[in-house]
């Protein structure tokens, strides 16, 4: 029996409790989001009030747009999270069964890959709008808060390796393809 088909196979069920686990990571993280926005939202006159007496300025405005923007791309971010560890469940559950290589494991790969792009790009606008969030804390100190904004070349490395894996992956399939149709 092929090493990969092994019903004990170790590393495949790893592979997939951790994606199972990352999925439900972002289902909690995108309820928690969701809820942070509404409750935002439902006590924005409340938030506002006590933002200008924190910062002793009645005039202050509480940024409650920026607050919003910046939730809705983190579920953005989460939902796109949520959808790539499904599809990494999916490519492991095919190895499982034997055959790694089926043509929809390229696919899958390909939007893997579209998906950690689209987190690429997202993250740095939302890192932005939490720098922002990050300076009024300081300012009410109360809390001291660090955001990490920089370029994330072990993400763009991911990028170009899934799309790398997908071409391979499409290219293997096809080759397989004309094999069989030869024999």
């Amino acid at each position: 029996m092929p090493e990969l088909t092994r019903p004990n196979d170790l590393l495949l069920l790893a592979g997939k409790v951790l994606a199972v686990l990352a999925q439900a990571t972002m289902a909690i993280a995108a309820v928690a989001l969701a809820l942070a926005g509404g409750t935002a939202i439902a006590n924005r006159d409340k938030i506002s009030i006590d933002y200008a007496e924190a910062l002793g300025d009645p005039a202050a405005i509480f940024p409650l747009s920026t607050l919003l923007g910046a939730v809705a791309l983190a579920l953005v971010i989460v939902a796109a999270l949520l959808v790539f560890f499904d599809q990494l469940r999916r490519i492991i559950a095919t190895a499982g069964r034997g055959d790694p290589f089926a043509p929809i494991n390229a696919d899958r790969l390909g939007r893997m890959a579209w998906l950690m792009l689209l987190v690429q790009v997202l993250l740095h606008p939302t890192w932005a709008m939490a720098e922002r969030f990050s300076r009024i804390a300081q300012g009410l100190d109360t809390l001291r808060v660090g955001i990490g904004s920089g370029i994330d070349i072990g993400g763009i490395l991911l990028v170009v390796i899934l799309f790398l894996l997908a071409r391979i992956f499409r290219h293997g399939t096809s080759m397989r393809e004309d094999l069989e149709g030869t024999v």
